[in-house]
């Protein structure tokens, strides 16, 4: 484990494995770079290399210079030591994306797990955004109100299942690592709802060639299923999987199917 100095904040990158095949991996908002432990256990071929995200894990908090997507993407460069697997969950997965788009020689596979482009649901399917935004407004209004246990609280439940574990069964570590997250999920609103980084303008998308898979469970927010379809039209060699019985975590929840869905998808690219 080390920090990565060279950026305006430093990052805490962490590695897992040992295997030649050399990974990128993002996490998703709340969780850190351990997060990826389980699924670098299923694929002893590969190493995995993960950060914490600036306001997680043991990065700092972000300092609120720039835009947090973009001060996460300029992480990800940095550890981009190519030509690597990049696997993004989440918001990650959407950091995850705006790196193969910026360097796709770099890129040698791309794996989103439940990427939260809601921007792609507007294009495609306004009804069921609507639906999201409904759903997200409890969270939306703690998080007004300066209540950030409860809005870390709500958020959680939104993106889990019935069978996870309800806030009180968490580990008190766990409830405040969230609750301290929390404050930079509105941060995020702009790329993912806006799309201000400019993805979904006209052949920017074409410049992601390597193959790429788009993963979601099946019991997962309905929006998630408009985004994965609606990216998997849009990118030039994509193919969308479905893990049965899970939810939007996924990669964390259902390491073994997800690392099967991954070692299929490294068998197309070079």
């Amino acid at each position: 484990m080390k920090d990565i100095v060279s950026l305006p904040q430093p990052v805490h990158v962490r590695h897992m494995g040992d295997g030649p095949r050399k990974v990128l991996a993002i996490h998703c908002t709340l969780a850190h770079g351990g997060a990826w432990r389980g699924l670098a256990g299923q694929l002893p071929e590969a190493q995995f290399t993960a950060f914490d995200m600036l306001h997680h894990g043991r990065s700092p908090d972000w300092d609120g210079q720039g835009e947090f997507q973009e001060r996460n993407l300029e992480a990800a460069e940095t550890l981009l030591t190519g030509p690597m697997d990049v696997v993004g969950h989440s918001f990650g997965a959407t950091v995850a994306l705006r790196l193969a788009v910026r360097h796709p020689e770099l890129v040698r596979s791309l794996t989103l797990a439940e990427p939260v482009f809601f921007k792609v649901a507007e294009l495609d399917a306004p009804e069921v955004l609507a639906q999201h935004g409904r759903d997200a407004s409890p969270f939306f209004e703690a998080w007004e109100q300066g209540d950030f246990a409860l809005a870390a609280r709500l958020f959680n439940r939104m993106w889990s299942t019935d069978d996870s574990p309800r806030w009180p069964q968490l580990p008190e570590a766990t409830r405040d690592a969230m609750i301290r997250s929390i404050p930079v999920v509105p941060a995020c609103d702009r790329p993912l709802f806006e799309d201000s980084a400019g993805l979904l303008a006209p052949g920017v998308l074409d410049r992601v060639t390597m193959p790429v898979l788009l993963l979601r469970g099946d019991l997962t927010h309905p929006v998630i299923k408009t985004i994965n379809e609606g990216l998997a039209r849009r990118l030039p060699d994509a193919r969308s999987e479905v893990i049965e019985g899970a939810g939007h975590m996924v990669p964390i929840t259902h390491p073994e199917p997800v690392a099967a869905h991954i070692r299929a998808l490294w068998s197309r690219s070079h």
